[in-house]
């Protein structure tokens, strides 16, 4: 999907742009079925909004196997792993597929895990995360009477037996940062990044232009630490799963003023959300999943959440399969097809002038439309 259309002509603010680095190494792969992995904390959740339409139950998917291959995250990563194991658990429990998972403890667990996957008979192989494209891709070119897809992530070689799972995360992060702009008492705000890969700065493109919008709408001047979406430069903790890294980030930007932080970084993020509780007034915009519930631990200071309905593609994928209709067309999540939203605001929602509630939902409503379009050089 193209997004390019409407250019926000506000200035950005100078950004920080530090970046840390050190990445620490997961703990070991372990390849086994989902019935047997322990299930992620907090993993209860309910049927997706993406196709709701769709009678998962009425599909007998019980002579397929579908499997999953983690990023080096985990499934317990309260974040983009977690939601699709649990798309892989609905389907299990809607549809009776059989299922096999592969936990990556780093990149080069991915072909591996991968092939074991094949090596099990797996009807579709399913690859969590952008780093995965090269292990996915080499799966699904060298067996071909087998499906695949990619969250997060095109193939660079497309294949006909291979779907990507994308998602136009800038839309719902758009409104995200426009909230951020107007609720923040400071007048600073801030975001990073896991890895500077596309799936991550979309995320931040997003959240960049909504406080430039709102800026340019209420005749503020909030600025955002973090994110330069111009040159396309920021702050980064180069890694999905060192926790210490988000939190060195997150005291760096509150030492600098900021009180709503958005990590786009997985379990990274959960550092960062462990500075903002011990600041006491500090709040955090989560990402994937909802992490008032997700990451229930740190639900009093859960402004919202970018939401990605990762789960309900890889339920739609699996679905496909079994009904024997699967295709390479790429899934595409939005606002206006559900893939992407924002979160309530739970605890906080007295918090929010109704003034400030009305005019995100204007957005939204113009975003859905095409009036507003939020470009990014990242879209899918």
């Amino acid at each position: 999907m193209g997004a390019a259309a409407l250019v926000l002509s506000a200035c950005a603010d100078d950004a920080d742009t530090d970046a840390t680095d050190e990445a620490t190494t997961p703990e070991v792969t372990d390849t086994e079925d989902a019935e047997d992995t322990e299930s992620p904390e907090e993993t209860d959740s309910e049927e997706p909004e993406a196709d709701a339409g769709r009678d998962y139950a009425s599909i007998d998917a019980s002579d397929y196997t579908a499997c999953l291959v983690s990023d080096a995250g985990g499934w317990d990563d309260k974040s983009f792993n977690e939601s699709a194991f649990n798309g892989l658990q609905q389907a299990v429990d809607l549809m009776g597929v059989n299922s096999s998972t592969a936990e990556s403890s780093s990149d080069t667990d991915f072909g591996p895990n991968v092939q074991a996957m094949v090596a099990e008979g797996c009807d579709i192989v399913i690859g969590v995360g952008f780093l995965l494209e090269e292990a996915t891709s080499a799966g699904a070119q060298a067996n071909p009477d087998i499906s695949f897809a990619l969250v997060d992530s095109g193939f660079n070689t497309p294949s006909d037996n291979a779907r990507p799972l994308l998602f136009n995360t800038a839309e719902a992060a758009f409104l995200a940062g426009y909230v951020a702009g107007g609720m923040t008492e400071t007048g600073v705000v801030a975001t990073f990044g896991g890895l500077p890969i596309p799936s991550v700065q979309i995320f931040m493109d997003g959240f960049y232009d909504g406080v430039m919008a709102y800026n340019e709408a209420n005749g503020a001047d909030v600025q955002v630490l973090g994110w330069d979406k111009e040159a396309q430069t920021g702050s980064f903790s180069n890694s999905f799963d060192d926790q210490a890294q988000g939190q060195q980030l997150a005291n760096g930007f509150i030492n600098q003023g900021a009180d709503i932080i958005m990590p786009v970084a997985g379990p990274v993020g959960l550092g960062a959300a462990a500075a903002a509780q011990s600041a006491g007034d500090v709040w955090i915009i989560g990402v994937d999943s909802d992490w008032y519930e997700s990451a229930s631990e740190f639900s009093s200071i859960i402004l919202t959440s970018v939401l990605k309905a990762i789960d309900a593609s890889v339920l739609d994928a699996i679905a496909d399969v079994a009904e024997e209709s699967f295709s390479s067309e790429p899934y595409i999540g939005t606002l206006e097809n559900g893939g992407v939203d924002i979160a309530p605001f739970h605890d906080l929602e007295s918090e929010v002038p109704a003034d400030l509630i009305a005019e995100v939902e204007d957005l939204r409503e113009q975003i859905i439309s095409g009036e507003l379009v939020v470009e990014t050089p990242n879209a899918p």
